[in-house]
């Protein structure tokens, strides 16, 4: 995670903003808790990971302030995809497409309509090809990230 947030962002962000996103980015361990969190491996080793949650926490690590363990209602609010990294050499291998695939897989099986997250400005093309659309722009700790959304309803 320390090496996808350092080579990864370095591209979008200065090195103030890549320190600062330390801060705040990072694993949520009650995703691995809940098994919503995924792992794809590549010939032994961690190629990236990423899950989704059924909880109101938009994004962050257990370091991260703010939490919020209210379970969502999934006929009214979007599950929450979190903590996607890519490991830099498997960047544009389809890892964040699969773990992506996954989520919106399991989450459309609970009965969830519709994902959100915040991206940071490296995931943005990824999330764009994938069908999430920006709702809106923020920042935390004066790194920038934007919230998205993708309806998953086969409605």
């Amino acid at each position: 995670m320390r090496l996808a947030i350092d080579r990864l962002q370095s591209a979008f962000l200065t090195p103030g903003q890549v320190k600062a996103s330390h801060g705040f980015m990072g694993l949520d361990s009650r995703l691995i808790a809940d098994g919503t969190y995924f792992v794809i491996e590549a010939q032994g080793r961690i190629a990236g990971c990423g899950g989704w949650s059924r909880g109101a926490t938009a994004y962050g690590g257990d370091h991260s302030a703010g939490r919020d363990d209210r379970l969502l209602d999934p006929a009214m609010e979007a599950a929450k995809v979190r903590a996607m990294y890519t490991h830099p050499d498997h960047v544009r291998k389809g890892v964040g497409t699969l773990i992506l695939s996954l989520c919106e897989a399991a989450a459309r099986a609970e009965g969830f309509a519709a994902l959100e997250l915040s991206a940071t400005m490296a995931g943005v093309p990824l999330y764009r090809s994938f069908g999430f659309v920006d709702v809106r722009a923020f920042e935390d700790s004066g790194v920038p990230l934007i919230l998205m959304r993708k309806p998953i309803s086969d409605l």
